[in-house]
């Protein structure tokens, strides 16, 4: 990143290096005309020096300092001027490429951030179309495709080493190109297939410290314009950034992907280690969702509550099924799994949910006696939750109640074993079929 900001910045100060000396070029001969001048008819010189000064009128030559003068001040203002847009647009670049970087750190979800960095790339370049294309082995794969007949490449892949992008991903090196057709590396069965007209093409490698991970290669420079060296630069930067996102939210998905099979894998074998449970942490999620939803719970807090849900009886995995209804052992489930969840760092923030999901309201439940508010939010929940599945279940180690039975039930103990308002919302959206759904 240092590396590709220091090339831009040495771009810059190159060209405004040559505007400034341009100006200084003007400058100096408008001060070596003027000594001259002053030579021949004010300091009177040798003769010898004099014949090597042209004889002309006083009148003449301070018309000519003046007109050099002017032509000098007119360059020096357009050339300031010429200075500052390059400056300005530097700066807006910068701030450009800043703004997308952060926007991009923040993308959780690959396929979007593909979208986005797609999007992003044809905007700073006006190209007609462009490709990110992500190494699989040794082939590369069109993950997104923007530009005419697109759709059609999305899936195919090409070869490393072959073609510019094959060439771009086994060498690492961005490459810039005026007239593809003309290029010993463009594979022009790519055109043939989608029907589009590549002219002109800069394709940078998307890589990290481990290698290129992929590439990013835009097309056709709107206006028949070839891509310039800073077009090169940002795009490069841009890349390298990109590639960061993509292992990061590769990393976020693999762990999801981990999160969601364990947590499958978990419920299993709740189901089998005490069969009447069976279903019950997926009924609880159910039942858990309606009061989330009454409350309009933010969606990154119903995800917690939906993990919490499932898994608060996980702690029964640790205590014998013959013994995981008596008293003593049953008492013990939210503090073990307490333990079990805690020490996993997705699982890390439920871990209390699931501690607390049998603390009464009034203080006089287990393990922590906590009080109202003091429990938890989600633990309250799932109190309510647990409660209305082990009164309806047909599966559940107690003789099943009616619907409403259950429902009055939870009316009757809102305020002392449970959350009034919470109970109250419950109440309001449950329906009978949510039961058997």
């Amino acid at each position: 990143m240092a590396e590709e900001g220091r090339k831009g910045q040495n771009s810059v100060v190159q060209e405004i290096g040559r505007k400034f000396r341009l100006s200084i070029s003007v400058v100096a001969f408008v001060i070596i005309t003027l000594f001259a001048v002053i030579v021949r008819y004010v300091l009177a010189p040798a003769p010898a020096i004099q014949d090597l000064l042209p004889d002309v009128s006083i009148k003449v030559i301070i018309g000519i300092c003046l007109f050099l003068s002017l032509v000098g001040l007119y360059y020096s203002v357009s050339i300031s001027k010429q200075v500052l847009r390059i400056v300005k647009d530097y700066g807006n670049r910068i701030e450009r490429i800043l703004g997308i970087t952060s926007d991009l750190r923040e993308e959780m979800y690959g396929d979007i951030l593909l979208e986005k960095i797609m999007e992003y790339a044809l905007a700073i370049t006006n190209s007609q179309a462009g490709s990110i294309l992500l190494a699989d082995s040794e082939v590369l794969v069109f993950k997104i495709v923007k530009g005419e007949k697109a759709e059609q490449l999305v899936g195919t892949t090409v070869e490393k080493g072959k073609g510019i992008s094959g060439w771009v991903a086994q060498t690492g090196k961005a490459v810039r190109i005026t007239d593809a057709s003309r290029h010993e590396r463009f594979n022009p069965a790519i055109d043939s297939m989608t029907g589009f007209d590549t002219k002109s093409v800069l394709c940078v490698p998307l890589k990290t410290k481990s290698g290129v991970i992929g590439v990013l290669e835009l097309l056709n420079k709107e206006g028949g314009y070839a891509y310039r060296e800073r077009d090169e630069e940002v795009i490069t930067y841009l890349a390298e950034q990109a590639a960061i996102s993509i292992i990061k939210t590769k990393f976020v998905e693999d762990q999801k992907n981990y999160e969601i099979h364990l947590t499958e894998m978990l419920l299993e074998a709740i189901d089998f280690h005490i069969p009447e449970k069976r279903g019950h942490s997926k009924r609880v999620a159910r039942y858990s969702n309606i009061i989330a939803r009454g409350i309009n719970m933010p969606e990154d807090e119903k995800k917690r509550l939906y993990f919490a849900s499932l898994l608060h009886d996980v702690g029964f995995l640790k205590i014998h099924s013959d013994e995981a209804f008596r008293k003593e052992e049953f008492m013990r489930h939210p503090s073990v799994g307490y333990e079990m969840i805690k020490p996993i760092n997705f699982y890390e923030d439920i871990a209390l949910f699931i501690l607390h999901h049998h603390e009464r309201y009034d203080g006089y439940g287990y393990p922590s006696k906590l009080q109202g508010e003091g429990i938890p939010l989600e633990a309250r929940i799932i109190a309510i939750a647990e409660a209305f599945d082990a009164m309806v279940s047909t599966t559940s180690y107690r003789v099943p109640v009616s619907f409403q039975e259950a429902v009055e039930e939870l009316k009757r103990k809102a305020g002392t074993q449970f959350d009034q308002e919470l109970v109250e919302i419950f109440v309001s959206n449950i329906e009978p079929q949510h039961i058997t759904a």
